[in-house]
């Protein structure tokens, strides 16, 4: 692997260890910002974060030069492929890109355009055409492949979060709260889309479910990822389920970080997946 292209990301993307390990995937840590005081992301667990609400919470991107430091860190004779957080969520993007700017050597920067597990599956895509030995170009194109086709698709407690960071309309946290109903979001094109809500819990894991199943395509291999703030026996529930109908090609379970949680709250879970076409 040493002489393969460098994968970097940052840590909104929803990567168990094992697997970031496996890859030599480089991690740069977004920041959670709590009453003022800024703790690097997996400093503070997920409740630790949602309890202190009440101080006041926010989130930044790496820096320029952090990200300038893990490529340094981290140079390779055949290039670093960056892939961030959309960049309609994040700084990430800008902050890299001015990094790629400042180090010598073959660095390119890709917005996956998703978060979370969505882009930890565009990263494997990518790690894992650089771990085959595909030049930078070609693991650029993996990852671009891979961008096009995720999907994420989850439930949460309450939009409450997502609206107040400005991710879904306030309209849409409130209609949820009105009628005690279970929100749903689909993350795609750089933003989280309401979609219609379901009447309990149960109703909205098996519309998750179904949404997946419509998206089948025939003779595909799957890549999928349950991804879960707190609410790790249902993400496994869901992941079953996909492996119960296909087997897939690349499946893990995924805790949110620290920072992806200042914009769900916590009980939220869901899939990200993306078919491939080998032929």
């Amino acid at each position: 692997m040493s002489d393969s292209v460098v994968i970097v990301t940052d840590s909104a993307a929803s990567i168990p260890d094992e697997l970031v390990s496996r890859f030599g995937i480089v991690v740069v840590p977004m920041s959670v910002v709590v009453g003022g005081a800024v703790h690097a992301d997996g400093d503070l667990s997920m409740v630790e974060v949602m309890a202190r609400v009440r101080e006041g919470l926010s989130t930044s991107a790496p820096s320029p030069g952090e990200f300038l430091d893990a490529l340094r860190a981290h140079q390779r004779e055949a290039g670093a492929l960056v892939l961030t957080v959309s960049k309609d969520m994040s700084a990430c993007f800008k902050a890299a890109s001015t990094a790629a700017q400042m180090v010598d050597g073959n660095v390119r920067v890709f917005d996956t355009g998703t978060a979370a597990g969505g882009q930890g599956l565009v990263v494997l895509a990518a790690a894992e055409a650089a771990a085959a030995g595909a030049s930078l170009e070609e693991v650029e194109a993996a990852a671009r492949v891979a961008a096009a086709r995720v999907r994420l698709v989850a439930t949460m407690e309450s939009l409450d979060r997502l609206a107040a960071s400005g991710r879904v309309p306030n309209v849409a946290a409130l209609a949820g709260r009105w009628v005690g109903l279970r929100p749903l979001f689909e993350f795609r094109e750089g933003r989280a889309r309401p979609l219609r809500p379901a009447f309990s819990r149960e109703a909205a894991l098996d519309r998750i479910v179904a949404s997946w199943r419509v998206s089948r395509i025939d003779g595909a291999r799957l890549h999928v990822a349950a991804l879960h703030a707190q609410a790790e026996e249902e993400a496994k529930r869901l992941l079953e389920a996909v492996a119960g109908d296909v087997e897939p090609a690349t499946a893990f379970v995924a805790a949110f970080s620290s920072v992806m949680v200042v914009h769900t709250g916590l009980g939220l879970v869901g899939l990200a997946w993306w078919w491939e076409q080998t032929s």
